[in-house]
């Protein structure tokens, strides 16, 4: 069985530890559903520094193509920052179609 990329994004706090808590969270929700989930915010902060200019610019060019990648943007949690609002246009702009998790999981107890 193949599993569609399913790209996890959240208005992710400061805190690198409870980011890592809820995505892996949102990625085994994705993964359950059926979707093999990519969240840069999972792995990423393990080898760059979030504060070092060039390494945030870095993290965003390889998130952008990470989500270029992806069948689906799922997008987490309760509110929409930035970060979200510009994944959601990234995902428009690459005719990538995007839900919630909570639409990936409705969609998929109807199999």
């Amino acid at each position: 069985m193949t599993r569609p990329l399913a790209y996890i994004t959240a208005p992710w706090g400061e805190d690198n530890l409870e980011n890592a808590t809820l995505a892996a969270s949102y990625c085994r929700q994705a993964y359950e559903a059926g979707y093999s989930p990519i969240c840069p915010a999972l792995f990423m902060p393990t080898f760059l520094k979030g504060d070092a200019p060039a390494e945030v610019k870095d993290r965003e060019e390889m998130s952008d193509e990470l989500l270029k990648r992806s069948r689906i943007l799922v997008v987490c949690g309760d509110k929409v920052n930035d970060e979200v609002k510009s994944d959601i246009a990234l995902a428009k702009h690459c005719r990538i179609s995007y839900t919630t998790l909570g639409g990936i999981l409705a969609v998929s107890k109807l199999d």
